[in-house]
């Protein structure tokens, strides 16, 4: 019980780590927070104008979710590696250091998704590369590539896995209810919109 624990805080710590607020910071710009949706994640960083920055958030974002799972992974096995990617999904959607207002978590979902299943994310960032020309909503493709994972999970028999990112998808969704809203009602953001 003490490993699974030590796993959860481990992950809990790496993914709560908010490179968009630190990255834009150390770039100078207004708080993050304060611009667009007041989300920390790669999207909102985009919408300052500062695409290598966004692009840096994203990387980063996916990293901290790949290296938590990955070092548990190496000293202590799949199981806890799962749950330490459960963990970082969880800091960075609710970050200790920021009240628990953390990003939306696609990239952190992606980089556990690597983690444990490279193929699979393979296939996530496809998914989502393909929905998001073919409708230009990045919210819309997120949740159509993250509704896809678990399934593909369970028919290549990662049947843990699977169960894994159901949770993290349920997550995610509940995260981008007010996009649901807003794509619901035709009025999301489309790539390249700054607002």
């Amino acid at each position: 019980m003490l490993f699974y624990a030590a796993a959860l805080i481990f992950g809990y710590l790496c993914g709560s780590i908010p490179f968009g607020l630190i990255l834009t910071r150390l770039a100078g710009t207004q708080d993050i927070r304060s611009v667009g949706s007041g989300n920390i994640g790669a999207t909102n960083v985009l919408r300052t104008g500062r695409k290598g920055l966004a692009a840096a958030t994203l990387l980063g974002d996916a990293i901290k979710g790949t290296a938590a799972v990955l070092i548990i992974r190496h000293f202590w096995g799949l199981e806890l590696a799962m749950i330490a990617g459960l963990g970082a999904f969880l800091g960075h959607l609710f970050p200790l250091w920021l009240g628990f207002k953390g990003g939306k978590g696609v990239a952190t979902y992606i980089g556990v998704l690597l983690g444990l299943a490279w193929p699979i994310a393979l296939a996530f960032c496809l998914i989502w590369l393909s929905a998001a020309a073919l409708t230009r909503y990045s919210s819309l493709a997120a949740l159509i590539a993250s509704a896809a994972a678990p399934v593909l999970l369970w028919i290549t028999g990662a049947h843990a896995q699977a169960l894994l990112f159901a949770s993290l998808t349920a997550l995610l969704w509940i995260m981008h209810r007010g996009n649901i809203v807003r794509l619901w009602q035709g009025t999301e953001s489309r790539i390249g919109q700054t607002a």
